[in-house]
């Protein structure tokens, strides 16, 4: 039992820190109005793991942190990913097809928000949702589809438990 708690915590940490690193390797891309966090793909990680669920959050909370994202931005983002997360681990034995879909209504319905009031963009909420659902569906639905299509071949071998 032990073993399984150590296994969940150093997968919920991996994920964070791969998290964390795609964000600020592609930087230009993962902050802004207009952006396809490539980060935003492992969201589909909890279709395999529990642990993905707390390790995209920490990792979403992280990499807001070293962007320099403003309080409003760590918090809601954040928690817009883990949303996003849980959802796709309670959606994960109905349809591979359905993982991406928390994440790309959770961050469009959230974030444009923030970029609105924490940020003050001037674009209406509704082209604030469609930038960032764009950016979802590509990170999200495209890439996130196509690592979880990659995943799903060595499954057995990546996220078995101890």
């Amino acid at each position: 039992m032990r073993e399984n708690k150590v296994v969940f915590m150093a997968q919920a940490a991996m994920i964070a820190a791969i998290y964390v690193a795609l964000c600020l390797a592609f930087a230009p891309f993962s902050y802004g109005p207009v952006q396809v966090r490539v980060a935003e793909a492992l969201t589909i990680l909890p279709f395999f793991t529990p642990a993905a669920v707390p390790g995209l959050f920490i990792g979403c909370l992280t990499a807001n942190l070293a962007g320099g994202s403003i309080l409003l931005d760590v918090v809601f983002g954040s928690i817009a990913t883990l949303i996003g997360a849980a959802g796709t681990w309670m959606l994960r034995k109905k349809s591979r097809y359905l993982a991406p879909l928390p994440p790309i209504l959770a961050n469009t319905l959230i974030v444009p928000f923030v970029l609105r009031y924490g940020y003050g963009e001037p674009l209406p909420i509704p082209l604030l949702m469609g930038s960032v659902g764009i950016g979802e569906v590509l990170s999200c639905g495209l890439m996130g589809m196509v690592l979880l299509t990659v995943l799903e071949r060595y499954r057995k071998f990546i996220f078995r438990t101890a």
